[in-house]
């Protein structure tokens, strides 16, 4: 009788390297695919990933809500109604295009930034 330990093993190994290789891929086309919703959201009118425009760059917001377990939420609301205060005078506008869901996807990206 034959143990199937080393070709599991071997699927293992071979599905890790997969991963290796494919995962950097994998990760640049959710970056470019959520790079352009949040283009067509005209969020990046103001915004950009990794410098001040008229608003804080994504990254910067990022860093600063890392650790806080209501930025989602608080954020989402704050895309969706507009506010100002947490990054100096600069009012942001509403954006009654963005649904709910959108708000949250696009700040769940946002936060995730590195």
């Amino acid at each position: 009788m034959t143990s199937l330990a080393p070709l599991a093993r071997l699927a293992q190994l071979t599905a890790l390297g997969a991963a290796m290789l494919l995962g950097p891929l994998a990760w640049a086309d959710t970056a470019a695919s959520e790079t352009a919703f949040a283009k067509s959201k005209n969020c990046l009118a103001c915004h950009a990933i990794e410098k001040k425009v008229v608003g804080p760059a994504f990254k910067a917001v990022a860093d600063k809500y890392r650790n806080d377990p209501a930025a989602l939420e608080r954020l989402a609301l704050k895309v969706r109604q507009g506010g100002n205060g947490a990054w100096g005078v600069v009012y942001m506008p509403a954006n009654a295009q963005v649904s709910p869901e959108e708000s949250k996807r696009l700040v769940a990206w946002v936060l995730g930034l590195k």
